[in-house]
């Protein structure tokens, strides 16, 4: 939901910049890759020392990048299928490490269920994900979900930061939220398949029940014809 309101907004603050970076020669590809080694090393190197503050706000100025590359190809005349793929393929491992680091630290600290929060999100965010990937592949529509990849990112680092200023509770709160909602959004997302699947009649056909003194007898359906997925460009979450 946020990618919808939020992404128009950020895109015209950011023209400038991503002018600039076109003119110094740096490449939409370069910035998704910078910025999502970024994203990573602040995330793994802050979050497990409990270091919260700096660390969201390292991880949130090389999330930006995120945005930033998308405006650089649509600028450049460069959007495809692969900065697409690229661009969604990063964000895993930038959320994974989000979730990752807090996961790293709530063990070493030994808060168990703090770090089976952080574990759920870590899990069901990549699911989340996969699922839009793979439902799109086989040309059906899943954009739907409670939580998508920007609430998942907004909610865990604004609590984060909270947490780091010393604001309690926030952030057991927020990773409730998200497990929760994070779940949720996966039976969603299947249901919704489903129900398209049934439709258009692709589901698998239930199997003949065998006769005495005959083979059995089975109905076999033909599966849709993969596409592929629509596609915005870098700016596009192939799995948000």
């Amino acid at each position: 939901m946020l990618n919808r309101y939020a992404r128009a907004f950020f895109t015209r603050v950011l023209t400038p910049t991503a002018q600039l970076l076109l003119r110094l020669g740096v490449g939409p590809d370069t910035v998704t890759l910078v910025g999502t080694l970024g994203v990573v090393a602040s995330a793994l190197a802050l979050f497990p020392r409990g270091d919260f503050l700096w660390g969201t706000i390292a991880v949130t100025s090389f999330i930006f990048s995120d945005l930033l590359d998308g405006t650089m190809a649509r600028l450049a005349g460069k959007v495809s299928k692969w900065g697409a793929f690229l661009d969604a393929t990063m964000d895993r491992f930038g959320d994974a490490a989000i979730f990752g680091g807090l996961a790293y630290y709530f063990a070493w600290t030994h808060n168990r269920p703090m770090l089976i929060l952080a574990l759920v999100c870590l899990v069901s965010g990549a699911v989340t994900s996969y699922a839009r990937a793979k439902a799109e592949s086989l040309g059906y529509e899943c954009s739907v979900g409670l939580v998508e990849r920007g609430e998942r990112l907004v909610v865990s680092l604004v609590a984060t930061g909270l947490a780091g200023l010393g604001v309690p509770f926030v952030q057991a709160i927020a990773l409730w939220v998200l497990a929760v909602g994070s779940t949720v959004t996966v039976v969603q997302r299947i249901l919704y398949v489903r129900k398209q699947a049934i439709a258009a009649g692709t589901t698998a056909a239930p199997t003949a029940p065998a006769t005495s003194g005959g083979p059995s007898t089975t109905t076999t359906t033909t599966k849709p014809a993969p596409s592929d997925p629509s596609t915005h460009g870098k700016t596009a979450e192939a799995a948000p």
